[in-house]
């Protein structure tokens, strides 16, 4: 939004588009033409804040995050870098203790189960596990721990994913999903870290959270 508002003051008032100057209206045509000449103005800044404000979409995702009541629980921002996908997470109502949570191949989330969501994310086809040869999965994360009030805040850099972008694109023809564990992700077991049943769950969609 900083970029678009940028982008907006640089265009003057009484400046066309590609910073042509428009013309002043002569004395005879009044304040109308004077209206009309400013409304065209601000009409050229409104045409470039828009693609402005639209070009940071398509790095960008998130996922809303509901336990199998469909509670709210937390919410994942995605967002393309150079080097993989900065993955944000916000969660406002874990279950205390440590957790494994991540991307899943699908994004279906139908409770109680979450099944929906198919496997982890893998389109290379590679073993689960930071601990394992030929490991992880695109869609492998880091564990996270909630406390008492379960309320916690993680940043990981996910190297092998891309949110809208070549093979390992999340926003492809099924989607992806977030999803939680009821336990650790021990990163060696196959294919998931005997990490528990699936207790929470959050489509991957376009665009951050609003």
């Amino acid at each position: 939004m900083e970029q678009a508002r940028a982008v907006a003051c640089r265009i003057h008032p009484m400046e066309g588009h590609a910073g042509r100057r428009v013309p002043l209206p002569s004395d005879e045509g009044g304040i109308a033409k004077r209206s009309r000449t400013i409304a065209l103005a601000a009409a050229a800044g409104l045409a470039l804040f828009v693609p402005a404000a639209r070009a940071a979409d398509p790095g960008t995702a998130h996922a809303r995050i509901a336990d199998a009541s469909g509670k709210e629980i937390g919410v994942v921002q995605f967002r393309d870098t150079p080097n993989g996908v900065i993955v944000h997470a916000e969660f406002t109502a874990l279950p205390p203790g440590g957790h494994a949570f991540h991307v899943h191949a699908v994004g279906k989330c139908e409770p109680p189960t979450f099944d929906s969501a198919g496997g982890h994310f893998d389109p290379e086809n590679h073993q689960h596990g930071f601990a394992v040869d030929g490991g992880w999965h695109a869609g492998d994360l880091p564990n996270v721990t909630a406390p008492a009030d379960g309320k916690v805040t993680i940043d990981v850099l996910a190297a092998e994913l891309s949110v809208a972008d070549g093979d390992k694109k999340m926003l492809d023809a099924d989607g992806a999903s977030v999803v939680v564990h009821e336990a650790v992700d021990d990163y060696t077991a196959q294919p998931a870290g005997n990490a528990g049943k699936r207790i929470a769950c959050g489509v991957v969609q376009a665009g951050p959270a609003k």
